[in-house]
């Protein structure tokens, strides 16, 4: 049987084999095939390669963490259980709520179910949640993160891009999306602090998404993944369940968020978040994964807790954010249109130049690599929110990344 290969054109997968998923063939590239594609006949110069395009972590692993790791490696000769060790609910319900105010606490029991990252949680979720048969619809924001989309289509159901109100104003506009659209409705995904754009849903803009949740029967599942980096100590931004219990709804009906030790400790590697909400769902959901098969390792699960018990590494982490943030704005004020962050690794400035070709030279002339603005976003009323962008991932060290920001600012300076 031949081979067929993963991408063939610029959007879909060549024509489907018998008996595979069709709804496969409605997948398109992921944007770093995108990226590799628009790069691979290009000749950077004779630099360093500095690449922003990715948004992995690359401060070191927590010492402690690590050590936990490798001192359960006995757990090799044992299964785990789908739902998780109960030290390790107790510990992700005690993080949430702590972190979030909840009172009354999450019930480790209820609550949490342990996941192999936010990124497999946030797919294998819409396939649990969705009613194919019944027209179903998931609406997104606009750009977005690629898993949302995949997980619509394979689900069954048909994504719905939620674009800004504006182009100066990343958030999206919930309120422009009609109640015919409302009424289809069976999954939203929320991320905040968003990717690519840094936007943070505060409470008030949460409680109204809430209660159009209750009002149209559909289910909000909010990607907090980015939740751990921000620039105020003081102000971490409020999260799904927050608003929730804010508003009496300490049952969280219809939410869902989703946590990963990826961006908060550095621990992209691990492999480990955990969904949080609704019981209900929860119970479903867990159902769902136990067929999925989707187990964390013990030593994983032992090395996690240590992760979740522990904010000093993370306060460290942020700083080290802040610290390049500081650095990279710094030499790029005046020469691009670009803004800190409220939350999130990523900068999301306007390029001179379609974001494609920018991207291009900027690898050409720099050696620096981002990631175009249409490779996160879509074309939808006429507008996409991603042209004329780059994401630029602060995920180097201090001194690469304020290097990269003095090639961005020669070659925007050049053009």
């Amino acid at each position: 049987m031949a081979i067929v290969p993963v991408c063939a054109g610029p959007d879909r997968l060549p024509t489907k084999p018998s008996l595979m998923n069709p709804d496969l063939s409605r997948l398109r590239p992921y944007p770093f095939e995108r990226l590799a594609r628009l790069l691979e006949d290009a000749s950077p110069p004779d630099l360093e390669a500095i690449n922003l395009a990715i948004g992995e972590p690359r401060h070191a692993a927590p010492e402690h963490v690590a050590a936990r790791l490798a001192a359960h490696l006995g757990g090799l000769s044992r299964y785990p259980t789908t739902r998780g060790e109960p030290a390790l609910r107790a510990a992700l319900a005690a993080w949430a709520s702590r972190r979030y105010g909840l009172v009354p606490e999450l019930d480790p029991e209820r609550h949490v179910l342990p996941l192999n990252g936010s990124r497999e949680g946030l797919f294998a979720f819409a396939q649990c949640v969705i009613d194919r048969s019944a027209r179903p619809l998931v609406l997104m924001p606009n750009p977005f993160y690629q898993i949302y989309e995949g997980a619509a289509l394979l689900a069954g159901a048909e994504p719905w891009y939620v674009n800004p109100a504006d182009p100066e104003t990343p958030a999206p506009d919930f309120e422009a999306v009609p109640e015919s659209v409302w009424k289809r409705c069976r999954l939203l995904y929320l991320c905040t602090p968003g990717n690519p754009t840094g936007t943070v849903f505060e409470p008030p803009l949460l409680q109204r998404l809430i209660e159009r949740a209750h009002e149209y029967d559909f289910v909000i599942a909010s990607d907090e993944c980015y939740s751990e980096i921000y620039p105020d100590e003081a102000r971490p931004p409020p999260g799904l369940l927050q608003a929730a219990a804010a508003m009496g709804l300490d049952d969280y009906r219809r939410c869902m968020v989703f946590h990963s030790l990826s961006k908060r400790s550095n621990l992209p590697g691990m492999r480990s978040g955990f969904a949080a909400g609704d019981p209900r769902l929860i119970e479903y959901f867990l159902r769902y994964r136990t067929y999925h098969g989707c187990t964390m390792a013990p030593y994983t699960q032992a090395a996690s807790i240590a992760a979740w018990g522990d904010e000093e590494h993370v306060r460290s982490n942020r700083a080290a954010y802040r610290e390049k943030f500081d650095g990279v704005l710094e030499v790029l004020d005046g020469v691009l249109d670009v803004r800190r962050p409220d939350g999130g690794f990523y900068l999301w400035p306007r390029t001179p130049l379609p974001d494609t070709a920018f991207a291009r030279a900027l690898y050409e002339r720099g050696h620096v690599t981002v990631l175009p603005g249409t490779f996160l976003s879509r074309t939808a009323y006429g507008e996409d929110p991603g042209r004329n962008r780059v994401r630029i991932a602060l995920v180097a060290p201090p001194a690469e990344c304020v290097e990269a920001a003095r090639r961005i600012r020669d070659l925007v300076i050049s053009l």
